[in-house]
């Protein structure tokens, strides 16, 4: 039964059907993130119909106002969207990626899991990481599609950092070129969680080294120097995994002053107003709170079971077996993460670099449950044990789900009104995080016609091009004038007035982009040009292509290239 790894992977895909069954009958689940998501995808999909393959500027955001939004939220969820849109109807869009999400992930924990257990039980950890009910609120609740997909690099994670520790692993550079793809893939797809990846990797790697430290049971030179070598070798994917996504990272990095920011940590959605079982006055974020602390808590709980259960486990195993056991490693995996979601760790959030920035402690439960979900298949051999825990995590979402907040829903003729709303050129409210500094979004005039003057009046002018990232026109002043573009005044815009560049101002309060003319006829073009960080960062990007590359086939085309130095007739001796 199930002996094929195409029966066992249609036992997956099916069973990850089987958790978006209800989209079938009451249309997409309008989580906290569904229109920015929606949104997202079907205005990356119009750009690449223009041509545009890879989007910096959203045009229709703000009610065309625009925004930044693709410099600085990572492209690979957005991707997936948009190509899932080209292919499909909108309304089926979200119930796919979810499928298609879910299922990826569950097929990197049964790779993972096979590395120790036979493929019953690797199938099972799949199963049950994959549908585990941190996924579920996300799927559910909360719609955050990019921090959906990066919980398929879990599992990865830990099984590129345990070969690269492993003395059975691939000689060479290969296993620190594996673990760097990870760590780039995960800047690519989920900010927040490419923070929790690289400290669950420092992590992770301290844990193992200790391990290795404790098992040789030695403190010699030759045992510190692999170990030392297995550390810096991790630190060099950390740097690798940076420079790869460099294309996406610096720019996002270097463009943080000229936008809001700030507001990712605006009250509500700080870290101490989100620990598990914290109220703030706000009835709203507390009954949502209540929910995923509810479900945070079952968990912790059956996390607990799952720590002591395999704990026995390993100490029937002998010595060498026990101690290549992950039991160790995804118990401190699993443990950290619970911490971090307690008010009790609130120092780390507030002085850890960066950590603040994962704005949501129960954003931890991605890490948690990829260490729940092994530690639980190896404490509970038995079916009945794992369908009983399995059967009562799934109870505690369905009842607090029905009790404290039941979730929302978008019908058919919802996702079409978003998509006419792009057709028509109307727009959509955008996030208040990629308005451009000293803007305020609240304050803008949806009905400003897209050309006007200093008093709000529509100036008269001939379109030749109004584009996602060009706007090109003509007017015929009778003196000199300032021009009032409906567009926010982001410095990446550069304005060109019959052919000469000219500096443009910014209106106080809204931000828009002011363009001084002179009396007559001018013809007005303004581009959304390349700056010197998207620059820098696509050097550095192929720069670290062109290395992984070189380390990667270097050592076998050195091996292909040396000549044999043996004799011809050189007979080996037998013993």
């Amino acid at each position: 039964m199930l002996r094929s790894p195409i029966s066992r992977a249609l036992v997956l895909a099916g069973a990850c059907l089987v958790a978006i069954t209800p989209f079938f009958w009451w249309g997409s689940p309008s989580g906290h993130d569904f229109e920015f998501h929606m949104f997202s995808w079907m205005e990356v999909l119009g750009q690449w119909k223009q041509g545009i393959v890879y989007p910096r500027w959203a045009a229709l955001a703000h009610w065309g106002y625009g925004e930044a939004r693709f410099l600085f939220y990572p492209p690979a969820s957005w991707t997936l969207g948009a190509a899932l849109g080209a292919a499909l109807p909108w309304k089926m869009v979200p119930g796919a990626y979810c499928w298609i999400v879910l299922t990826l992930a569950g097929a990197a924990m049964y790779r993972l899991a096979r590395e120790w257990l036979p493929a019953p039980d690797a199938l099972f950890a799949a199963v049950f990481y994959a549908l585990n009910p941190y996924h579920l609120l996300i799927v559910y609740w909360r719609s955050a599609y990019a921090e959906l997909l990066a919980a398929a690099l879990l599992p990865l994670l830990l099984l590129c950092l345990l070969r690269l520790f492993s003395r059975e692993s691939e000689p060479g550079f290969r296993p620190t070129l594996w673990l760097g793809l990870t760590l780039a893939a995960a800047w690519l797809t989920n900010a927040p969680a490419a923070v929790m990846i690289y400290y669950s990797t420092a992590g992770l790697a301290l844990v193992l080294a200790v391990r290795e430290t404790l098992r040789e049971r030695s403190w010699s030179p030759q045992i510190w120097r692999p170990l030392v070598r297995t550390l810096v070798r991790t630190a060099l994917a950390m740097l690798l995994g940076a420079g790869l996504a460099s294309f996406y990272l610096l720019p996002a990095i270097y463009e943080q002053r000229w936008v809001d920011l700030s507001q990712v940590l605006s009250p509500g959605v700080r870290p101490q107003d989100n620990f598990i079982f914290t109220t703030i006055p706000d009835p709203d974020h507390n009954r949502f709170n209540l929910l995923v602390s509810t479900i945070a808590l079952a968990e912790i709980g059956v996390l607990a079971f799952a720590i002591w259960g395999s704990s026995r486990w390993r100490a029937k195993r002998a010595g060498a077996a026990a101690d290549r056991s992950p039991w160790m490693l995804l118990s401190a995996w699993g443990a950290l993460s619970t911490m971090l979601m307690l008010s009790a760790s609130n120092l780390f959030w507030q002085h850890l670099p960066k950590l603040r920035f994962v704005q949501l402690p129960f954003r931890w439960l991605l890490c948690m449950n990829a260490a729940l979900a092994m530690l639980l298949t190896i404490a509970a051999k038995r079916w009945p044990s794992r369908l009983l825990a399995s059967a009562v995590l799934l109870a505690v979402v369905i009842v607090a789900g029905y009790r404290i907040q039941p979730p929302w829903w978008d019908t058919a003729d919802d996702i079409r009104e978003m998509s006419d709303a792009l057709a028509d050129g109307t727009g959509y409210e955008g996030a208040d995080e990629y308005v451009p500094a000293g803007a305020d979004s609240y304050e803008l005039n949806k009905s400003l016609a897209r050309v006007s003057d200093d008093a709000g009046a529509p100036v008269q002018s001939e379109m030749l091009a109004w584009r996602q990232t060009e706007k090109h026109f003509t007017v015929h002043a009778a003196a000199p004038e300032n021009l009032t573009v409906r567009l926010f005044n982001y410095p990446a815009w550069e304005a060109v007035v019959n052919g000469t560049p000219t500096e443009t101002r910014t209106t106080d309060l809204t931000g828009l982009i002011v363009i001084p003319i002179a009396a007559g006829d001018s013809d007005v073009h303004i581009q959304f040009r390349r700056t010197i960080d998207r620059f820098i960062g696509n050097v550095v990007s192929l720069i670290s292509l062109a290395l992984l590359v070189v380390a990667w086939l270097g050592p076998a085309w050195i091996k292909t290239r040396r000549p044999d130095r043996r004799p011809s007739n050189l007979v080996s001796p037998v013993a």
